[in-house]
């Protein structure tokens, strides 16, 4: 039995293990944190949005970055860095800020999103959703400007449902403090929500009585060393490592191991906040999953609490937590959602999502014939993790993918 060790246990390499496991492959799990899901999977947005899947970059996005940075509580924040790499990411990003890329990678992306619902619902069979606040809801977006709506309405799928202010708010009446200031909201059914945190421990513990799996390490790689157009091993804090393949799913951190390698992935952390605000009796917190549009502010109810997330800092990998953000984000929770959670007892938290400037994961093959990646998944880590997980399980095997693999490879 071929021996495989995943580096990274996160979301996407805990769902990369199972997938591999399931294919016959002997798996191992390095994580260098003292659980799993600790780091950008432990609190994001909560949101698995398999049909909102809307690149970061798009036409007019780099004039409306100018104006976000300019706004006390906007959506962006961007520090220089004397790190090549943050300016590379930069150039590529821009080169991608045009209608015709983002069509193509969200086309790209519907189709890796409904490959990950499809791959979900197969999980389920075996790891019960109950264990992780699984709900589907469906997701409502809504828009304070009349020219994006109406723009975003042209678009919407055939079976999305179209409402005026009033329709949003009887929709979601968790929004009754806004209906004066919108446009409109446009609802999909069946986007999910759910804790990531939790999955991911509830998938480890699937893991660990799985009969291919060989545990869970907890160390620190340092370096992956190299010979003759193969991996040879891992140098971690425990000492040196050996497998017959590797999968590289650290996020942010694939793209320090991967440069030991000789490898430059295309990521840059952009830095996202989350307040969890608990949910009282009289509370009215919505129970559909929102997105406010202009504001880039999500909303969850996930369990007992209410999940927000919002921000994109652009600062390198700084993973503090930045009290003014934060402010900022309870600032526009109250004004959106007055009465939805106890605010005064939130909890903030800070994650790095390793997003490509195309903001498409990068799955498959490397130089190496026996390194493989599962990375860059930005903001959509929960809502693809089983998706490219499938897809690299397959590719291993030499399957046929049951999707086109144009713009998800890293040759892109």
């Amino acid at each position: 039995m071929s021996e495989i060790i995943v580096i990274g246990g996160g979301v996407v390499g805990l769902t990369s293990a199972w997938w591999l496991a399931e294919a016959g492959y002997r798996v191992t799990l390095v994580e260098r944190e003292a659980e799993v899901g600790s780091m950008a999977s432990f609190r994001n947005g909560g949101q698995l949005s398999y049909r909102y899947v809307a690149p970061l970059a798009d036409a007019g996005v780099p004039l409306k970055a100018l104006h976000w940075l300019l706004q006390a509580d906007g959506p962006l924040r961007f520090r220089p860095e004397a790190d090549l790499r943050q300016w590379r990411w930069l150039v590529q990003f821009l080169r991608n800020c045009n209608a015709g890329a983002n069509r193509r990678t969200t086309a790209t992306l519907l189709q890796l999103g409904e490959l990950s619902r499809q791959a979900m619902r197969e999980l389920s069979l075996q790891l019960p959703m109950s264990e992780f606040g699984w709900r589907d809801p469906g997701k409502l977006v809504v828009y304070r400007s009349a020219r994006l709506f109406e723009r975003a309405a042209k678009l919407a799928a055939s079976d999305a449902e179209v409402l005026t202010p009033a329709g949003t708010v009887l929709r979601e009446p968790a929004l009754a403090a806004l209906q004066g200031e919108l446009a409109g909201g446009i609802f999909n059914a069946g986007e999910a929500v759910a804790d990531c945190h939790a999955f991911c421990v509830a998938l480890a513990r699937r893991l660990q009585t799985h009969r291919n799996f060989g545990g869970v390490l907890h160390c620190d790689v340092t370096a992956i060393r190299t010979e003759g157009g193969k991996v040879t091993g891992l140098e971690t804090t425990s000492g040196p490592l050996r497998a017959d393949q590797f999968v590289l799913a650290a996020g942010i951190q694939s793209r320090d191991l991967a440069a030991t390698a000789g490898i430059q992935l295309p990521l840059y952390p952009l830095k996202g906040y989350s307040l969890s605000a608990p949910i009282r009796p009289r509370d009215v917190a919505p129970a559909i999953s929102v997105t406010d549009f202009e504001r880039k502010v999500l909303y969850a109810r996930i369990g007992k609490q209410l999940r927000v997330a919002a921000m994109v800092d652009m600062v390198g990998a700084d993973n503090r937590i930045d009290q003014r953000r934060v402010q900022s984000l309870l600032r526009l929770s109250k004004e959106a959602m007055p009465n939805a959670a106890d605010y005064e007892r939130a909890e903030a938290w800070a994650g790095l999502r390793p997003a490509t400037p195309n903001s498409a994961p990068i799955i498959g093959a490397t130089r190496y014939d026996n390194l493989w990646l599962n990375v860059g998944h930005g903001p959509l880590g929960f809502t693809f993790a089983c998706g490219t997980a499938s897809l690299l399980a397959g590719m291993l095997r030499g399957a046929d993918a049951p999707i086109a693999l144009d713009g998800l490879t890293l040759r892109r």
